[in-house]
């Protein structure tokens, strides 16, 4: 279990940024014939980290370095990997081209910000690679004309870990980043994969969307409906960033998924879930339970939300009517439905389309 260190976060790199500095590496390697110890690189706010070159290798006409990702304290599932990059020389006026090796990804679906059939090699890390190669022939008056082919050894199988497959990332990692820095425990990149997972349902002209707080609530919602997977919004504890970028992205149909607790603060107004950021409101459960002659007092001494539930299973429904009203409140062009779904996968209450 990954667990928040103590004291002052350290922050880490990008897979772009790595990928980066080892293009850099690589390339200084090709054309002198000796690779650099260290590089450092630009990023796109100023920062000018410097990063170790972990191996190099060259042959005719080509060479490779490899950086190791650092995510510094985040529990980035490739923190660790080593990014390699491979500078081959290419023909005249072809500028700079990108290859997917082994280990990262190809896109096979519309809607994400590289067009089908490319490799996983997001806008800004492209731009940042192509400027070190621009930079590096300028110094040393050459013609900047290469394919650049970068690989993450064990990519296929860390990718599996990720939102990728639902996306319609095939093959392996993405190499994402927009700043090149990692700031640990950030919620940034989840709902980055929220709007991204929007955008190719949208794409792909599909009218009916879920975004469910756990694994349990996603698979009975799928199974309720017979969603596709690129269909399945990851939402977690972000529902404020999946109803705020479906408010400026809309889609026909979206349910909303999710455990008691969970769906009683999203009832109460709350649009981030997660337990260190919002708190049911036992107060309100009791008030409730006062409508529909539930042990109010019991309710209202409760260590739990499940407790309460299972004090009074009636509230569930209730619970449910009012999240629903409180996601139309963000959405009130879309058909909204809500389903409550215990730790067992019973449905115990649902409202709406």
């Amino acid at each position: 279990m990954n667990r928040k260190p103590e004291g002052e976060l350290r922050r880490g790199w990008t897979t772009g940024a790595c990928a980066t500095a080892a293009t850099k590496a690589a390339l200084i390697g090709l054309l002198d014939g000796a690779f650099p110890a260290r590089v450092g690189i630009t990023l796109p706010r100023g920062e000018t980290p410097e990063f170790a070159v972990a191996d190099t290798r060259s042959g005719d006409g080509w060479a490779e370095t490899a950086v190791v990702k650092d995510a510094g304290d985040d529990p980035d599932v490739t923190h660790g990997a080593l990014i390699r990059a491979r500078l081959s020389h290419a023909p005249p006026g072809t500028g700079v081209t990108f290859r997917a090796g082994d280990g990262v990804g190809h896109v096979t679906r519309p809607g994400l910000p590289i067009p089908v059939g490319e490799p996983a090699i997001n806008p800004v890390p492209r731009q940042m690679m192509a400027g070190v190669v621009a930079a590096v022939c300028a110094a040393r008056d050459v013609a900047g004309d290469f394919v650049v082919t970068i690989s993450i050894p064990g990519g296929a199988e860390l990718a599996e870990k990720t939102w990728n497959p639902r996306l319609g990332i095939v093959g392996g990692l993405s190499v994402l980043g927009t700043t090149g820095i990692v700031r640990p425990f950030s919620c940034a990149a989840w709902i980055a994969s929220i709007h991204r997972g929007i955008d190719v349902a949208r794409a792909e002209g599909l009218r009916h969307v879920a975004g469910c707080t756990g694994a349990t609530s996603e698979r009975v919602v799928q199974t309720l409906y017979g969603i596709p997977d690129f269909g399945m919004l990851d939402m977690g504890d972000f529902a404020g960033g999946m109803l705020k970028y479906l408010a400026r992205n809309p889609l026909p149909r979206l349910t909303i998924g999710g455990g008691f607790g969970k769906l009683t603060k999203l009832s109460q107004g709350a649009m981030d879930l997660h337990s260190g950021r919002s708190q049911v409101d036992f107060d309100r459960l009791a008030d409730v339970a006062a409508e529909i002659g539930g042990p109010i007092d019991a309710i209202r001494d409760a260590n739990t939300a499940m407790e309460a539930l299972t004090l009074c299973p009636a509230l569930a429904p209730r619970i449910a009517g009012d999240a629903l009203r409180v996601a139309r409140s963000r959405l009130p062009d879309t058909a909204i439905d809500i389903v409550i779904i215990s730790r067992d996968g019973d449905i115990v209450g649902r409202a709406g389309a």
